[in-house]
């Protein structure tokens, strides 16, 4: 009877345990701002390789990543017929990016990844960012690969982490307030940016109020000289291509048109 009595305890103590553990990550989960399929579709109607427009750069394939506001990751989707038509390593830098641009923007100013570049840099004002925000290794590295890039992601539902500091991950907005990120990897750092930015407006969560440039918030801001100094403290690169000026044409970018 005794035996039998903790045995119902026991029976009991774990269901209960399981129903708290339920609620508590059903309430640690914020609302994800896009599923995977508006995700995939938006995406590959935004990339070159999948019957999208030009964005500059190689014009490959691309993943793409969405993190709610509390850093969970809520969708994952590529642009290619399999998950090695894009550059296998970029799913998990679409998701750092996701996660670097959603945590460090805020309700009134957001931060792209493409503004990163030059603090980090030796000497800048936010060096040595790229470790404060280990990858979650546990998260990154798990799950069966067949399920890469689908509605079942094994990162979907987990906060990845990680920092990155060059383009592509944009914060999301509704106009009501922020409400995630997003990441896009498998290009130029560059043209990542450019495709972020036509999927975040294909998306309709592209209502940022403010940012490190006035006129274009959160756009890339192409002004390093020679030495790599950036006039305005937050500038990026110029890539091979043509990024800049499709930046230009699209409003996601400031300077740096390789036009003459």
């Amino acid at each position: 009877m005794m035996a039998h009595r903790r045995a119902l305890l026991l029976a009991l103590s774990l269901f209960l345990l399981a129903i708290s553990s339920a609620r508590q990550t059903a309430a640690a989960q914020a609302p994800c701002p896009a599923d995977h399929d508006k995700l995939l579709a938006a995406l590959t109607r935004n990339v070159k390789a999948s019957g999208g427009p030009g964005n500059g750069g190689f014009d490959t394939n691309e993943w793409a990543a969405v993190v709610a506001r509390d850093g969970t990751v809520c969708a994952v989707a590529f642009s290619g017929p399999t998950t090695d038509a894009q550059w296998p390593g970029s799913r998990l830098i679409a998701a750092e990016k996701a996660s670097t641009a959603n945590g460090l923007s805020l309700p009134q100013m957001a931060l792209s990844t493409a503004n990163l570049y030059a603090p980090v840099q030796p000497g800048g004002p936010m060096f040595g960012l790229q470790a404060t925000n280990p990858v979650n290794q546990s998260v990154a590295y798990a799950g069966d690969p067949t399920t890469f890039g689908s509605a079942g992601d094994p990162l979907t539902g987990k906060p990845v982490g990680g920092a990155v500091v060059f383009g592509g991950g944009l914060a999301l907005y509704d106009g009501k307030g922020i409400v995630g990120g997003l990441g896009v990897s498998g290009d130029s750092s560059c043209a990542d940016h450019n495709v972020a930015w036509r999927v975040r407006a294909a998306l309709g969560l592209d209502k940022v109020p403010a940012g490190v440039n006035p006129s274009r918030k959160d756009a890339i801001i192409y002004d390093l000289d020679p030495g790599g100094k950036s006039a305005s403290g937050w500038g990026h690169p110029l890539c091979a291509g043509t990024e800049a000026d499709i930046a230009a044409e699209l409003g996601a970018g400031v300077g740096g048109s390789l036009r003459k």
